[in-house]
């Protein structure tokens, strides 16, 4: 498959930001999309992840309350509200695709397989 994001910006501390993903190039029954970022000097982190067959949903405690994964089945996107923004969610935001994904979730990036480009989000505070 091959995904695209987009929505990235500049927003201020405490606004919210919607990020897009594009997903094409397979029907998503068997995948799991989820939301990465990357902040300067440092790893990739996982920060959302949806199962499309099921539609579980995963978060780490640090977004847990503020971000939501959320598809559109019959456009093939996934979104990524982010509300209550801060500071240290300045970042690169990417999104990641696997089949038969299993244990995914904090940690999981290396099992992800495809890759969007990333888009960029900075949160001034």
């Amino acid at each position: 498959v091959q995904l695209q994001a987009s929505g990235g910006g500049l927003v201020q501390d405490g606004r919210s930001l919607k990020l897009s993903c594009a997903v094409r190039g397979s029907a998503l029954s068997d995948y799991t999309i989820a939301w990465f970022r990357q902040a300067p000097g440092k790893g990739r982190d996982f920060v959302a992840g949806l199962n499309w067959a099921s539609g579980i949903t995963d978060y780490p405690e640090s977004v847990k309350g503020r971000f939501t994964i959320s598809r559109n089945g019959p456009k093939n996107m996934v979104y990524l509200q982010m509300n209550s923004l801060k500071p240290e969610d300045t970042a690169v935001y990417y999104c990641a695709a696997r089949i038969f994904a299993r244990c995914w979730g904090v940690g999981s990036e290396h099992i992800f397989s495809s890759w969007g480009q990333g888009t960029l989000v900075t949160v001034s505070s």
